[in-house]
């Protein structure tokens, strides 16, 4: 099983469009587990919210990050999206 993580802060429109959007993905299929991460929460390392401060949200597949996700992408194309980063 690999680990999508999902680096997000509460009242941020992309980052909770972006959750939903995955969520209604069958994350399953690929072997992926979707953990989310609110860079704000108090628990959270301060070294995340220096980094994704001013870019949330950002997606890690197994703590690497991934290249932005087009906010339009949706459904298979996500699907197909992240289908290509596991194969790399």
């Amino acid at each position: 099983m690999h680990e999508l993580r999902l680096y997000r802060r509460a009242g941020c429109c992309l980052c909770a469009g972006l959750e939903e959007r995955l969520r209604q993905l069958d994350l399953g299929s690929l072997q992926l587990e979707l953990v989310t991460v609110d860079i704000d929460h108090p628990q959270s390392p301060s070294e995340w919210k220096a980094r994704y401060d001013l870019e949330v949200p950002v997606l890690a597949l197994d703590n690497k990050e991934l290249p932005r996700v087009s906010p339009r992408l949706s459904g298979d194309g996500l699907l197909k999206w992240l289908y290509k980063y596991l194969a790399d």
